[in-house]
Formats: structure tokens, sequence, C-alpha cells
């Protein structure tokens, strides 16, 4: 597996990865270790992180600190913040995120609040958060993770959707802001993607991207001070559909995963 030149001299030499035991998260960290840079992995499930720090110190030699935060409670990020103040970070992956599909009335109104946190507003505390430690060094970088086609709504997923639109919108707004105190900011905005979450849900197989090359991809965009990566050609067509059609596209495969009972 290939990856992208990541300068430690800009970027490092700490990153901080959420989100990263699984997926898109995981290869984040890997292809950051990969880099020599040292790695914070944050996640809910201690296990799945002492086994990937595990990998980082046989395979990469890499320092590592774990931090299990649930980034869905409002005191996920702060114990984050608080667990790496003693450390020079120069990047921020906030990756973490999650998807159950259902009927947004069949349910209490607590899963769609905490949906909320995970998916926008734990990005929205970190980002301003670790921004400004970027700032008072003067260099680093920013890589927010939200999704294609969110604006457009998405029925059986709506609070969701809303949510990843308010943090591809918060990244876009930001991104020119960042760049004057000499930090790179770049959404990722993925499409149908083969990671464990995919597997979890039942959602299914549409020829999705990789996520060696979506995290890639990322990578390269945020050297590059791109504003905005959406890899693989789904993604980019999802983009480009009139918004009526992305949405009863994406409803209707999130209606199927509702009826099997897949949601939960």
């Amino acid at each position: 597996m290939t990856h992208i030149e990541v300068p430690a001299d800009r970027f490092g030499p700490w990153a901080v990865v959420t989100g990263a035991s699984a997926g898109i998260g995981r290869e984040f960290v890997r292809q950051l270790a990969a880099n020599g840079l040292d790695v914070v992995i944050s996640a809910r499930r201690s296990a799945a992180l002492a086994d990937l720090g595990s990998q980082l110190e046989r395979e990469y030699g890499v320092r590592h600190r774990a931090v299990v935060a649930d980034l869905s409670h409002p005191d996920g990020p702060g114990r984050l913040l608080e667990a790496t103040e003693d450390l020079d970070v120069g990047l921020l992956v906030s990756n973490a995120g999650d998807l159950v599909p259902g009927e947004f009335l069949g349910r209490s109104l607590q899963p769609a609040l905490d949906s909320w946190q995970l998916n926008a507003g734990s990005h929205l505390v970190l980002t301003h958060e670790f921004g400004q430690r970027l700032a008072a060094r003067g260099r680093g970088g920013v890589l927010l993770v939200g999704a294609a086609g969110a604006e457009n709504g998405i029925p059986w997923l709506a609070a969701h959707a809303a949510a990843k639109a308010y943090t591809n919108t918060l990244a876009r707004g930001l991104h020119s802001e960042f760049a004057d105190r000499g930090i790179n900011l770049t959404v990722l905005t993925p499409g149908p993607t083969r990671t464990e979450l995919q597997n979890r849900r039942s959602v299914p197989d549409t020829g999705g991207t990789t996520v060696s090359a979506s995290v890639s991809a990322a990578l390269k965009g945020l050297k590059a001070g791109d504003i905005e990566v959406t890899p693989g050609l789904a993604a980019r067509l999802l983009n480009k559909l009139p918004a009526s059609m992305s949405r009863r596209m994406s409803g209707r495969t999130m209606a199927a995963i509702v009826a099997q009972g897949n949601a939960g």
C-alpha cells in the first residue's frame, strides 16, 4: 500500500486522528505513521486502540498516545484536548462519525442530538481549539471529514446528513481564514467508501472507493492547500446530480436498510 508524503516539519511532529480505530480513520493513522509522524489515536473502543497502538510500534516505530473519548457526548472533545495539551500537534484529522438510518419521528430526539454532536459539534470544537494551537505555531493542517451530497438531504438519514452538511460548510468557510494564519484546511467529502461502518450498517456495495485511495487523495489535497477533496467517480457524480435526484437515490438506499432491520 502506498502513501502520500506528508512533511513532518509542517504537519508534525504529532498528528491527532479521531475515529481512529477503523475505516478511514485507521488508514489516516497508517499513512501518517508511514511518514514518521507520531500519532494521537482517539476513538470509543479501547481494545481497538490498543491493537492499533501495538501495530504502530511494531511496523512503523513511531510514538503514539491512545485517548478513549466518545465525541458524541459534549465532554468528549474536552477530554481529547486535555490529553494532548503537552504535545506539539501539527495536524488534526477530525474524522469521527457514524450513521444510523431510521425514521426521524420514529425515534426519540436524543439520537438526532447525538448525531449532531458527533458529526458536526465535535468538528467545530476541535477545529477551533486545535486551530488556536496551530495559529500560534504559524503552520500546520486541519482535515475534516464531511460527506458528499449531504447538502441535498437524505431521507431516513436526515439528522446525519444535516450534520455532515454543517461540517462541509464550516470547512469551506474557514479555508481562507486559516490560510491567512499559515494553516492548511481541507474537507474530505467521501461518497460510497468500503469501510467497516458500511459493512456494519449493511450499506450496499456500489463500487465505492477504497479507504486507502480516499485517504491518499485527502492528504494530497491538504498538502496542495485544496479546499475540498471528493475521491471517487461515484461521489463526484453524486455532487453533480440535481438535488431532487440525489435525495431520491440516497433515500431509497437508506429506506431499504431500515426495512431490513439493519439500522441499529
